[in-house]
């Protein structure tokens, strides 16, 4: 990225106008809950107006593609998932570099998936699963958000851990997540990977049947859910998690500014405790180190996906 962001940056009046955030999913949605609730705690923290835009669009390069063309200037900044540093192992055909085109600011926070099938797939827990994967090798399939998106790689990483041979139903160029849940829900695919928030309601009808929590530990909005480590593939912990990016070329000195403050925004008690009720843990580091974990991200990506291609039904 060309800057030395471990040398002490030299002092800045920024923000001194209004910031946008901008992100590539819809209204409502994990992301979205998470980029307004710290918009408002920015605003506050800066006396400055602080808005999120949703972009959804074009597989969620909208965005991105609207922050990596805006001015390095850190007024318009990207909120988008983990999907953001997969995106540049999996994919060619982006209009953006997701590593060259960006500087990672910051990490916000990380939560679960749920794993779920639809009533007509006739499956109950993880065991059934792997059982029917196994009856049935290469004819299950498993639905995502889109190739490179966490929920294809969390899903590639647990088939590659339990054994289980399926074939990836992407989605269409305009489908969103509620589009890709119908189709479990129809039967058209077999699994899939969510936000809990998005599924809830299709759990509480009946229409979803719970398999496991993707992280180490249960969601607090799901208790009795096992987790995926216990339900059957030990050692597996896969979180979504949400960060921050500005364009390549903004200044070190706004990127030290717009890191420490996005830290203290995030870590800030009231907020914590705002995001505790969406499952939601904050998370806290330097901007180096972040940095860092998103090229180890990126890595993790690459190799799953290297991996997954050897035993693609």
């Amino acid at each position: 990225m060309g800057a030395n962001f471990d040398e002490p940056a030299p002092p800045t009046d920024y923000p001194v106008r209004p910031v946008t955030l901008v992100e590539p999913f819809g209204a409502g949605g994990g992301p979205d809950i998470v980029a307004r609730t710290l918009a408002n705690k920015l605003s506050q923290l800066w006396h400055q107006p602080v808005s999120v835009h949703n972009r959804p669009g074009s597989g969620s390069t909208t965005a991105p593609s609207l922050v990596a063309n805006a001015a390095a200037d850190g007024y318009t900044l990207l909120v988008n998932t983990s999907a953001h540093a997969y995106s540049a192992a999996t994919r060619t055909d982006l209009p953006y570099d997701p590593l060259h085109d960006f500087v990672p600011v910051a990490p916000l926070t990380s939560q679960p998936y749920v794993l779920v099938t639809g009533q007509p797939a006739g499956i109950k827990t993880l065991d059934e699963l792997i059982q029917a994967a196994q009856a049935r090798p290469g004819e299950l399939t498993f639905a995502t958000t889109g190739i490179g998106t966490a929920t294809h790689i969390g899903l590639e990483e647990l088939n590659l851990m339990t054994g289980i041979s399926a074939i990836h139903i992407p989605p269409g160029s305009n489908d969103a997540i509620s589009d890709v849940l119908a189709g479990v829900i129809r039967g058209e695919s077999d699994y899939m990977m969510s936000p809990i928030s998005i599924v809830e309601p299709h759990l509480r009808a009946g229409e979803l049947t719970p398999l496991g929590i993707s992280t180490i530990t249960r969601s607090r909005l799901l208790p009795k859910v096992p987790t995926i480590h216990e339900a059957g593939a030990p050692g597996y912990d896969f979180p979504i998690w949400y960060g921050v990016w500005a364009p390549a070329g903004t200044p070190p000195a706004i990127i030290q500014t717009l890191s420490g403050d996005i830290s203290a925004a995030i870590t800030a008690l009231d907020l914590a405790r705002r995001l505790e009720r969406e499952d939601a843990q904050p998370i806290s580091m330097t901007q180096q180190r972040f940095a860092r974990f998103v090229l180890d991200e990126h890595h993790g990506a690459k190799q799953i996906i290297q991996r997954a291609s050897t035993v693609r039904p």
